[in-house]
């Protein structure tokens, strides 16, 4: 198995092998492995020291920033508080300076007092209890040997945990399913008890040992947690559930919380009593054995257990699961389910999971659920999307705050509190900030200041010009000093001013005046520059529209507008300049006409054209409202290249925005337009593209819908990212 090893931060450390219970559910003693026979009762202080001294090295040859324990059992309490004590004082000693250390204990809580508490309180230690719902359902399996209720000694443990001085150590409840219990009983009786956090658990199983399902249902165990959900979820998600949390975050594109789902490797491992080293407890469930690594704490550091092969098993993501489940669409949330469940004597762990139409059912069914409420918006309201774009570029001029760190000196700080100062007194700084290229001009800011560069402040140091801008669009009466380089004085989105005879670097006072602005540069009178009026030093950024053509600007003097990937136009003549508004007039009267609804659509969002030597644009690092164009020589043509550059930049934005889908690249598609299979950005991006032109080129239109047959299959699309495919079957349909 390749890859590089993935370091422990999780270590169980069994403290004690027996137990108070007689739970006839636990995997532990009821289950294929017995192993717990032959194991000392409790752990010694050899095993304790050589743990401790084992993580230590771990976390630092891995430069682990925390790592967790959880003392386990058995029942962990039976170990005594006099060796917890010694446990926690060895574990603190060998992490002190080296990593932070999350101490933890499972309990069944029968043993829980005072005492207890008052060391994991010195040591910080969390407790989470086991506790299976009401009285009843707790009884059906969590009982003495004798048969007696464990119920009322396990509300004394938590009212314990809830007292004022011992509530920062709730950790919260583990309940395990029964489907014969009432859903609803089972979560109110939780509830109650005010759990920081309550983690349900599916029994462990096997396809040799599946499990109950008294009513014969494929998904009785989802429509089980789907009741408890949909009142979690009628009760505001009051207390975090970390089954619930985890769907939600995977079906929108984030991590799994927790080993029983998600494509995540493991970074767990076991350390029993005896010393010797374990693969998750689960495993036991399986059969005789398998958990074993043939490791143990005295002989072998853990880097050696990281490469044991049932180890990295479960750390291939992807490439560890089924062939059934790779194919399957919610395998990114699920994940071909805890690795446990998987097991059957004929196939071993290369099967689906035991719970797998639970699973599907159950992450389904959130998702039904949740989807309206979940989608970004900005897949359905462009206007929405305009918004959440510009917050972007309001970010990355925030970012670019925070990495300057002083390095922009005086000349920053006044610039920055003047674009605080000019908050809300206009729009216009919306605007200038929302204009395409000044987009571009943070992320280059941006990369600069990461990698250090020689030039990054002074790249930062362009933000006056952009607050000169403003300042003469909103007609302030406040001077801005803006730099000026090769003797040009460049205001974003007006145009630019040739300073003849005043040297190539330096500065000039903007001040706001009639139709256009004052200049002075030190040494010289200051003038006056209309700014619609071309003098020959003043070039304004041209306007092109009008009579049913949107109001564009026709920019081709930005530096930062040669990011298409393409050769961006040098300054257009003036008859050239008045070609482009024929013939735009033209092509959108025939967008107009035939794509009625994406023409009205783009002259909201569309703020700017620059001219490209030739080609169609692939590179997009411009913000969302403009587009390079090489004029076509005929309407339709131009007309093509509009909307298909529109489609483009509009996905392009969604994606900036709003995750569309995750772990792209992870698989591979295909298209009826390539022959090598591609990943689902790119898959997603031509079937966008296709279905939006095919009122002008209805070849690509059916290759589309295939496309879209792919992509509802596909496990990758968030939920967004499947309400953007849902708007792609309309347009279709309607196309």
């Amino acid at each position: 198995m390749t890859g590089p090893l993935v370091p422990f931060r999780e270590i169980v450390l069994k403290v004690h092998s027996r137990c108070d219970l007689a739970c006839d559910h636990c995997y532990i003693y009821e289950h294929a492995d017995q192993s717990w026979r032959t194991r000392p009762k409790a752990i010694s202080d050899e095993a304790i020291s050589w743990t401790a001294l084992r993580l230590a090295e771990h976390a630092k040859s891995h430069a682990l920033p925390s790592v967790s324990v959880i003392l386990h059992g058995g029942e962990p309490l039976l170990a005594g508080p006099a060796r917890l004590r010694h446990i926690c004082e060895e574990l603190t000693k060998a992490l002190d300076g080296i990593a932070e250390l999350d101490l933890r204990i499972h309990t069944n809580g029968l043993q829980l007092s005072p005492r207890y508490l008052d060391l994991f309180s010195e040591y910080d230690v969390k407790v989470g209890i086991s506790l299976d719902g009401d009285r009843s359902a707790n009884d059906r399996h969590r009982r003495f040997a004798d048969g007696r209720t464990s119920h009322p000694l396990v509300l004394k443990a938590v009212d314990l945990l809830r007292q004022e001085r011992y509530r920062h150590l709730y950790l919260g409840l583990l309940c395990t399913i029964d489907v014969a219990n009432d859903p609803i009983a089972v979560y109110n009786a939780l509830t109650e008890l005010e759990p920081p956090r309550i983690d349900f658990l599916l029994p462990h199983a096997t396809w040799d040992a599946p499990p109950a399902r008294p009513d014969g249902s494929a998904t009785a165990y989802a429509d089980w947690l789907l009741a408890v959900f949909d009142r979690w979820d009628e009760q505001g998600r009051s207390i975090p559930v970390r089954l619930f949390e985890s769907v939600l975050s995977t079906l929108d594109g984030g991590p799994s919380l927790t080993e029983s789902l998600g494509l995540a490797p493991t970074d767990l491992v076991v350390v029993e009593t005896d010393g010797t080293l374990e693969q998750v407890d689960s495993l036991k469930s399986a059969y005789e054995g398998a958990a074993a690594t043939g490791f143990d704490v005295y002989a072998h550091p853990f880097d050696e257990v990281a490469a044991h092969p049932g180890i990295r098993a479960r750390q291939q993501g992807l490439a560890g699961v089924s062939e059934t489940c790779h194919q399957c669409p919610v395998v990114r949330s699920c994940g071909g389910g805890l690795y446990t469940h998987r097991y059957s004597s004929r196939n071993d762990f290369d099967n689906t999971s035991v719970y797998c139409g639970d699973l599907e059912a159950l992450i389904r069914g959130v998702e039904q659920r949740t989807a309206a409420a979940t989608v970004s918006a900005a897949v359905t309201d462009p206007g929405v999307l305009m918004a959440e774009h510009q917050d972007v570029t309001r970010t990355l001029l925030a970012d670019v705050h925070l990495e300057l760190d002083g390095q922009g000196g005086e000349a920053w700080d006044e610039a920055w509190e003047l674009a605080s100062a000019l908050e809300g007194r206009s729009d216009a700084l919306d605007v200038v900030l929302g204009h395409p290229y000044t987009y571009t001009w943070l992320q280059d800011c941006l990369a600069a200041l990461r990698e250090e560069r020689p030039e990054a402040a002074g790249l930062a140091l362009r933000l006056p010009s952009y607050l000169a801008a403003a300042v003469v669009r909103a007609g302030l009466e406040v001077p801005v000093r803006a730099p000026y380089r090769n003797g040009r004085l460049w205001l974003p989105t007006l145009g630019e001013l040739r300073l003849t005879g005043l040297g190539e670097h330096g500065e000039a006072e903007v001040r706001a005046a009639e139709k256009g602005f004052l200049v002075h540069v030190d040494g010289r009178e200051p003038w006056h520059v209309r700014a619609d009026e071309d003098s020959g030093d003043w070039r304004p950024v041209r306007r092109l529209g009008g009579d049913g053509v949107p109001a564009l600007r026709l920019d081709d003097i930005d530096p930062y507008r040669d990011c298409f990937g393409l050769p961006v136009r040098e300054r257009l003549g003036s008859r050239e300049a008045d070609g482009w508004s024929g013939r735009l007039a033209e092509a959108w009267q025939l967008l107009r006409q035939t794509v009625p609804a994406q023409a009205a659509e783009a002259a909201d969002c569309l703020t700017t054209l620059t001219p490209l030597v030739s080609g169609e644009a692939s590179v997009r690092r411009h913000g969302y409202g403009a587009l390079g164009i090489a004029v076509p020589g005929t309407p339709e043509e131009l007309a093509t290249a509009l909307l298909r550059g529109f489609r483009r930049a509009k996905l392009q934005a969604l994606v900036e925005v709003t995750d569309l889908y995750a772990q792209d690249g992870w698989w591979t598609h295909r298209a009826p337009w390539r022959e090598t299979p591609m990943p689902l950005s790119e898959l997603l991006a031509g079937a966008y593209e296709r279905v939006g032109l095919a009122a002008f080129e209805p070849a690509g239109a059916e290759q589309a819908r295939p496309a879209l047959e792919t992509l509802a299959r596909a496990a990758e699309l968030t939920v967004s990212g499947r309400r953007l495919l849902d708007e792609l079957w309309k347009e279709s349909d309607c196309g």
